[in-house]
């Protein structure tokens, strides 16, 4: 195999698994240890540079970190890289004084932002601090988007929405709520330099079967009826609810309704458990506050009675799978199950809508009314008219919709300045030894034996009172401390050096994984089956040396690899060092690498 250039930032930026599956690439190992040493408002300053909403996020996020989490392969759980996000909020202090300035002076550059969301808002936040003027524009009375709008306040509460909302108003944009865009046309003729829209997937797709007009009273989108909820607008339901739908939508339906009045609250799937789309927590939630799921039933009709809808119908299936592994759902033949309601919240899913943009304005459509839009760049076929968040691409998370807002900002900041969009700033990278004594490093390398520690809540006998009272309690700083001693600074990197190994095999010997292997090199699928532990993630690269003098090559799985540094202790000669890598993706203003 051909020896790995560790030079290249790619390289180690995907051994630190955790930042190469968030979207934004929040340098994760990083603002843990920042934690454990009981620096909260550093922690919360290196989130919100790439995440813009860690108080939100860490209470919200679908963390696609912790799936990826190196902790999660030599045990059961990951750490808890989201609710440790939520205590660098949680106990931050002011931080109003390290934030952005803003300059008084304008660079002549206007931007108009369609909708308030996470996207745009992260838009703002980018491109304030350069001098810009930036016009938000939003259908609804305050800003927030989907995250004020969808995300029920005993998940999210109000104060901390606010708050880190109020950091980006607070930079001053200009703000136009409540004032709905009827035009694309319209708005590009006001000579805006650039347009960003993040105006979300904000229509709920509806169920069309039998009684849906009849029973239509009480019959509610699921998107919208939050979103009545979240304003105000709506603060009782029936007794018997009905929620269909498998997502995080449908867990925030049936949760609402538990608090505002439903007293038999139930969900109804198409697919099979493990297959809903919702997170595992929040089906765990559900289920924690009493509410029954149940799968394989096939909406086949709203049952009603002059006009008052009194139940549905419901057909039974079961799953059949084709040679390709497709899945199709067969009625099993069994009779039709029918349940008794009084409010239907239908959750099946959400639709981008785009009435207010002429389809001969410049910017092209798929076949299914998404725009054609650069996944790097954010661009549309318009040059200046930029999308991200669900707008873009469908509907997703707010992490998603923050990393398309820093993409659109550097796109934005490029053609403002005549510069070719697609010419992208680089990383900065660095990579830097710990080492401060013979066995001594600037971090904690022991690794903790501790099991993921749960997130405290409040009993259901509360919570259920009162839909703006928080359920989550989030770690103190004691227990903080603890989880964050799970996290194995897999930021922290085994860097070898070929010229300095005597090939003594120390480091394979006391290597707690097996990891490390000194054998003849080979074909790439070969070598990984006659490691010492063979390296079976063929996702994750090999370490791969130089040949030695004994024409063997040093092999590393990364895969498994606890970072301990306990090779780089027992080595006699310095071959192995432990080196903490550093990546800071770029944003709007950076410099941009050559092509």
């Amino acid at each position: 195999m051909k020896a790995t250039d560790i030079s290249a930032p790619d390289y180690f930026h995907k051994v630190v698994d955790c930042q190469w599956a968030c979207p934004a690439h929040t340098p994760v190992p990083e603002y843990i240890r920042l934690i454990a040493a009981r620096r909260y408002a550093d922690a919360y300053m290196l989130n919100w540079d790439s995440n813009v909403f860690p108080g939100i996020l860490g209470r919200t996020c679908d963390r696609p970190c912790e799936p990826a989490c190196r902790r999660g392969r030599v045990e059961k759980e990951p750490v808890a890289i989201c609710r440790l996000k939520r205590v660098a909020a949680d106990y931050k202090g002011d931080i109003r004084p390290r934030l952005p300035s803003v300059p008084r002076q304008k660079n002549g550059k206007r931007i108009a932002l369609i909708g308030a969301g996470p996207a745009s808002l992260t838009v703002a936040r980018d491109l304030l601090p350069f001098g810009y003027h930036v016009v938000i524009y939003d259908l609804d009375p305050l800003a927030g988007g989907m995250m004020r709008t969808q995300i029920p306040k005993f998940r999210l509460p109000q104060s901390v929405l606010d708050e880190e909302i109020g950091y980006i108003l607070a930079m001053g944009p200009e703000l136009r709520l409540g004032r709905p865009i009827a035009s694309l046309k319209t708005l590009l003729a006001e000579g805006y330099d650039a347009i960003f829209v993040g105006s979300g997937a904000p229509r709920g797709r509806d169920l069309e079967v039998p009684g849906r007009t009849e029973a239509a009273a009480h019959i509610h989108i699921g998107i919208d009826w939050l979103a009545g909820v979240s304003f105000g607008h709506v603060d009782r339901i029936g007794k018997r609810v009905i929620v269909l739908g498998g997502g995080n939508t449908a867990m925030d339906c049936c949760r609402s309704s538990k608090r505002l009045g439903g007293e038999d609250v139930r969900v109804v799937v198409r697919s099979g458990f493990d297959e809903m789309k919702a997170s595992p927590w929040e089906k765990e939630d559900a289920t924690h506050e009493g509410i029954p799921i149940f799968n394989y039933l096939v909406p086949k009709a709203f049952a009603h009675e002059g006009g008052r809808l009194t139940g549905m119908v419901f057909e039974k299936v079961a799953p059949k799978y084709d040679q390709r592994g497709r899945r199709s759902l067969i009625p099993t033949g069994e009779p039709d199950v029918r349940m008794d309601c009084d409010d239907v919240l239908v959750a099946i899913g959400q639709e981008n809508a785009f009435p207010w943009i002429e389809r001969d304005s410049g910017i092209k459509f798929d076949r299914w009314g998404m725009p054609v839009v650069d996944p790097e760049t954010m661009q549309s076929t318009l040059p200046n008219v930029f999308f991200g968040g669900d707008a873009a691409f469908g509907p997703k998370n707010v992490i998603w919709a923050v990393a398309h807002g820093h993409d659109a900002a550097i796109s934005i900041d490029r053609l403002c300045n005549g510069a070719d969009v697609r010419d992208r700033p680089h990383p900065s990278v660095n990579l830097v030894s710990q080492k401060m004594g013979i066995h001594e490093w600037s971090y904690d390398n022991q690794v903790s034996n501790d099991l993921r520690y749960r997130v405290p809540v409040r009993d259901t006998a509360v919570t259920l009172k009162d839909i703006r009272i928080e359920v989550e309690l989030g770690y103190d700083e004691k227990l903080a401390y603890v989880e964050a001693q799970r996290c194995l600074n897999c930021d922290v990197q085994t860097v070898f050096t070929a010229s300095l190994c005597i090939e003594c095999d120390a480091c394979v010997d006391i290597c707690p994984t097996d990891c490390i292997t000194f054998t003849q090199d080979g074909s790439e699928e070969e070598l990984r089956g006659r490691l010492k532990a063979p390296a079976v993630n063929l996702t994750q690269a090999l370490y791969v040396s130089d040949v030695l003098p004994t024409e063997r090559v040093m092999v590393k799985d990364e895969d498994v690899c606890l970072h301990c540094g306990l090779c780089a202790e027992r080595c006699p000669t310095g071959a192995w060092d432990m080196q903490k890598f550093f990546l800071e993706t770029a944003q709007a203003g950076h410099a941009c690498r050559s092509r």
